[in-house]
């Protein structure tokens, strides 16, 4: 992750987030959202659900997964529901209508219905630190997300391709980790592939920094 320069070195915050994915026509599709105007941190860009863990992200790890070692991922189920109205449970994702926690509580999901497939560790002199996992999450064509309007100001199924073309004529903004990772994922043709994926992340190279728009690296 990078950013403009500082020299106060700002504590990491731990966070987590959601690769919802599902086979399209001939294509991966992944669920990305709009972050919403208020944002404090990347307000405008395209991003996947998730977020900051929260202290309850401890007590869920514990009922969800019998462990507190699991705050990560109990992080990237909560704010799935709280930003796109999604509930991932024991048999798979499925629309929250309206429902809270309690809708998950009922019959939680397993650890490895949430696959780790990349590990960004923000560097010192970025001004938002973050500790951030991205977990992929296997979906099916029925669902239909929702945007809580405040998080998220919109959200839609979109191939990679698709997203990073959107990137290069202006129209989406991406952040350098979300913009990495949609490139690598852009290689997996299948869920399958994309849960077998395993990136290794990497700050911007020189030529990165004076090839790419500003946009990627600074939040102006």
């Amino acid at each position: 992750m990078t950013a403009c320069e500082d020299s106060r070195v700002k504590p990491l915050r731990k966070a987590a987030s959601a690769i919802v994915a599902r086979d399209g026509d001939g294509e991966l599709e992944v669920l990305v959202l709009e972050r919403g105007s208020s944002s404090r941190f990347l307000a405008g860009y395209v991003a996947f659900p998730g977020g900051s863990t929260d202290d309850v992200d401890a007590r869920l790890s514990h009922d969800w997964f019998g462990s507190t070692d699991e705050v990560d991922r109990a992080c990237a189920v909560r704010e799935l529901l709280e930003e796109v109205g999604l509930a991932l449970t024991s048999s798979g994702l499925r629309e929250a209508n309206g429902l809270g926690l309690e809708i998950i509580s009922s019959s939680p999901p397993k650890a490895e219905q949430l696959r780790e497939v990349a590990h960004w560790v923000a560097p010192p002199q970025v001004p938002t630190r973050f500790d951030a996992r991205f977990f992929a999450v296997r979906a099916d064509h029925a669902l239909r997300p929702v945007a809580d309007g405040v998080e998220a100001s919109d959200v839609w199924w979109a191939s990679p391709r698709a997203l990073l073309e959107e990137w290069r004529t202006g129209r989406r903004k991406l952040y350098w980790p979300t913009y990495y990772t949609v490139v690598a994922i852009s290689a997996c043709a299948s869920v399958e592939e994309l849960l077998e994926l395993r990136i290794a992340t990497r700050e911007p190279d020189a030529d990165e920094l004076e090839r790419l728009p500003r946009s990627v690296f600074w939040q102006d």
